[in-house]
């Protein structure tokens, strides 16, 4: 069952990544993916969280995805 909801959770933030304008958008969707994932993974979800808005901020400076 965590198998199911980490892939879940990464799939759709891959997804829904391509529909993101702005860094705010990403964040909170990094936000929602990382805590689903430490929730499946029995981890800290604020962390989990924070971790993944950070992230989702930060991926199209460090061009991971960018909007073309």
């Amino acid at each position: 069952m965590r198998i199911l909801a980490i892939s879940l959770g990464l799939v759709s933030a891959v997804v829904l990544s391509g529909c993101m304008q702005t860094d705010g958008e990403r964040a909170l969707a990094g936000a929602a993916a990382g805590a689903l994932v430490a929730d499946a993974t029995d981890n800290n979800v604020v962390a989990g969280a924070a971790l993944g808005g950070a992230a989702g901020a930060l991926c199209d400076d460090m061009g991971v995805c960018r909007n073309y």
